[in-house]
């Protein structure tokens, strides 16, 4: 059984699509769709009508209403139900097509050893077909260096066998934003992450209600799991390259306060970055 997971938080305009785009699936439209797969719908305290959506679905859907405490949670929520023995995320405004499963299934069938796998996109912002940019590329393989700069994990574009999240652990709650990028460098420092070279989700953006619009300098948080990551088994290499990241990322950000005229926080990342370039 696949387990798929859709968080969401008032996104009833774009839920249905996105709903659509999983049960319209060529794997599970080929089987008995009952026990191939279930899809569970993380409801983060919405007040338009995301509910009255999901029931349109019926039995098809399972819906979970919790109070709002943030992205993480709503996931951690659907890995806590979840019964299958892979493990999918769409996040609501995003879409698949109707090949994503079967492709990544008949690779993880192909290769039983690998845990993840993950595909390229097709991005639209404000309704326009844009291409990603060279620091967009991704990677396959052992791309632990790769994951540094920003993340390159697309959730909705990963397939995880189950026993990932027992090994290396469920989303920080703690972080308000770039919680995928701090799961990603935790993923890729364990496992090598294998990609599709095809592109088999479309990740829509530019919307206001975007995590990376609501937070200016969204570099605070990676710092967060970056600091986070040195207390993880690293290679003497992969330290070097994480203390390289955090003066890198530090440096952008005390530009940035220093010109909004925010100097206490410019100096705290200050101390922060001559702390890890003298180290």
């Amino acid at each position: 059984m696949i387990s798929i997971i859709i968080p969401t938080y008032n996104r009833a305009h774009s839920l249905r699509e996105a709903i659509q785009s999983i049960l319209t699936q060529d794997y599970f439209t080929a089987r008995d769709s009952s026990d191939s797969y279930e899809l569970l719908i993380i409801d983060d305290g919405s007040t338009d009508n995301t509910k009255e959506i999901v029931e349109s679905f019926e039995d098809s859907v399972k819906y979970c209403f919790q109070e709002n405490k943030g992205i993480s949670a709503a996931r951690n929520r659907g890995l806590g139900l979840a019964k299958g023995e892979f493990i999918a995320f769409l996040d609501s405004d995003d879409l698949w097509k109707r090949e994503k499963i079967s492709i990544q299934m008949s690779f993880m069938k192909a290769f039983p050893k690998a845990k993840v796998c993950y595909t390229e996109e097709v991005w639209i912002r404000k309704g326009i077909f844009v291409n990603p940019k060279k620091k967009h590329k991704k990677y396959s393989g052992w791309i632990f260096d790769n994951v540094l700069p920003l993340c390159l994990l697309s959730l909705s574009a990963t397939l995880f066998r189950r026993e990932v999240f027992d090994e290396i652990g469920v989303f920080d709650e703690e972080l308000p934003a770039c919680e995928d990028y701090d799961f990603g460098i935790r993923l890729a420092q364990r496992y090598p992450i294998h990609l599709i070279s095809k592109p088999l989700i479309i990740k829509r953006g530019g919307h206001p209600d975007q995590l990376s619009r609501k937070y200016w300098g969204m570099d605070r948080f990676r710092i967060r799991a970056l600091e986070k990551a040195l207390l993880m088994n690293l290679t003497q290499p992969q330290e070097t390259l994480v203390k390289q990241e955090i003066v890198r990322k530090c440096e952008i950000l005390v530009s940035g306060f220093k010109k909004r005229n925010k100097l206490a926080e410019a100096q705290k990342y200050s101390r922060i970055r001559d702390k890890y370039k003298l180290g």
